[in-house]
């Protein structure tokens, strides 16, 4: 599967042996990493609620459409859901080419379409003690506030 959601730890260097090719000269990998800050918050936590039918069918045409337009080998991206602690890995994009050009590309393709087209919602939990849902940007365009379940 080239899109996955998991509810563990993401393990880097198995995604990373899963897009290995010896015919690539290439591997770009970005890790979307827990942060202590937002907008002026100290965050403590973060929570991914997924609407995983919608979230893995969609994925899986951003990594069909990333590898079509840009002529890589392969592609992976793996979302987290549940609660995360900061430093943890949210999401992982994985991409290996025969150049550099191309993988660079794909990757920024892939992680900016996840970011607005899949049903992902971010729980930010701060250190004041307050939490708030952060709608993904596609559901919240869609007008589907969290809990709604967006339609195939």
């Amino acid at each position: 599967m080239k899109f996955s959601v998991s509810d563990t730890p993401i393990d880097v260097a198995a995604a990373r042996q899963a897009v290995a090719d010896r015919s690539c000269g290439a591997l770009v990998v970005f890790e979307g990493w827990i942060r202590d800050h937002n907008e002026g918050q100290e965050v403590e936590r973060l929570e991914y609620e997924v609407y995983r039918p919608v979230a893995v069918k969609e994925g899986e045409r951003i990594i069909d459409e990333a590898v079509e337009r840009f002529g890589v080998s392969n592609a992976l991206c793996i979302h987290r859901e549940g609660l995360l602690e900061l430093g943890e890995v949210a999401v992982l994009v994985c991409v290996s080419s025969p150049h550099r050009g191309e993988a660079f590309d794909a990757c920024r393709y892939i992680i900016d379409q996840a970011k607005t087209r899949l049903p992902i919602w971010k729980k930010e939990h701060y250190v004041s003690g307050v939490s708030e849902w952060v709608n993904c940007e596609h559901c919240a365009a869609a007008g589907h506030a969290h809990g709604e379940t967006p339609h195939d």
